[in-house]
């Protein structure tokens, strides 16, 4: 698992070493945290270099990766296109090119919402065009295109999962998001009702009906378990193919502020800041291929269930990893 020492790598990590899958993660460690790698081993590592991919891949007998190291702030992306395409696209192809070397043949690719760009219709089904607005769905949608190339030429069987928003803990409150900065609404609200920075909500003038962004927040126990569902899928099949990953209900961002205040049971200080570029209105999917090809179902769907458990990962470790 390339970037299993982050949020959502940490979490399949965890799913797939309780099916019984033998886990080791490849991080660099500059977002991922050794606190997180609680399931599986450990190998220190940049995805960008292809000797000690390949040495990881031949040392512990990988049959499958995948992969999740990327860089995923937006408005960043914007402002530094060179980072996100160096990182995201370079070492996807890094880590590709270590795989063909060493014949591994089963390939897991976190994608995301943010390769269709702004939506034509919603719910956004797999056949929507993707048409991104910023260079992070950009960097992604540039390895979606890659992979079918590396299939040809080499025999590498993949699946694409193209998130929708990562959001929630671990049910146990064993592993949870701990970003620096954060970046997501979720732990944004919580940290702001607990004392923190106030929150800042990014435009309230979108067609949208209360003004802010629509987004389909998926829990990130759902998402780890349609990895482990792609990778059985693969392994079943040899079919490759991408299937979102969401609920199919959207909630605004004033609905997660009154989630957060009623699930937590204090306010959430927020101000009005201008919007963010590269930002669509409305982003949710349309999840019927995924329920019916990988045969997932998210079992998180409700957003107070996802905020619970956000609360409980935060109210147990309020430093996030550093309290371990």
């Amino acid at each position: 698992m390339t970037g299993g020492a982050g949020y959502i790598g940490s979490h399949a990590a965890k799913i797939l070493q309780r099916a019984g899958y033998r886990v080791v993660v490849y991080d660099n460690l500059t977002a991922g945290h050794r606190g997180a790698v609680k399931y599986g081993d450990l190998v220190v590592g940049d995805i960008t270099d292809v000797t000690a991919l390949r040495a990881a891949l031949r040392q512990h007998r990988i049959s499958a990766v995948m992969h999740f190291a990327a860089f995923l702030d937006v408005g960043e992306s914007v402002r530094d296109p060179v980072k996100y395409y160096r990182n995201n696209v370079v070492g996807a192809l890094s880590v590709l090119e270590a795989m063909a070397a060493e014949s591994v043949t089963h390939f897991v690719f976190s994608s995301g919402c943010a390769t269709y760009g702004e939506p034509i219709e919603t719910p956004i089904t797999e056949a929507h065009p993707q048409q991104p607005i910023n260079s992070y769905g950009e960097t992604k949608l540039a390895v979606e295109r890659a992979l079918p190339h590396h299939e040809r030429a080499y025999g590498i069987h993949w699946v694409a999962l193209r998130y929708f928003n990562a959001s929630g803990a671990d049910p146990d409150a064993e592993i949870g998001e701990d970003h620096s900065p954060e970046i997501h609404i979720i732990p944004r609200a919580i940290a702001a009702a607990s004392g923190g920075p106030g929150l800042q909500v990014f435009g309230d003038d979108y067609p949208t009906p209360d003004g802010t962004c629509l987004r389909d927040y998926v829990h990130v126990t759902d998402l780890a378990d349609a990895h482990l569902k792609a990778l059985e899928a693969i392994a079943e099949t040899g079919k490759s193919g991408a299937y979102n990953l969401g609920t199919g209900h959207p909630h605004s961002v004033r609905e997660v502020i009154d989630t957060v205040e009623r699930v937590i049971g204090r306010q959430v200080p927020w101000t009005l800041a201008p919007r963010r570029p590269g930002d669509p209105a409305v982003l949710y999917a349309a999840p019927q291929k995924a329920h019916n090809g990988l045969h997932w179902t998210p079992r998180y769907g409700d957003l107070e269930a996802i905020v619970r458990t956000a609360w409980e990962w935060h109210r147990t470790h309020p430093n996030g990893y550093g309290d371990t």
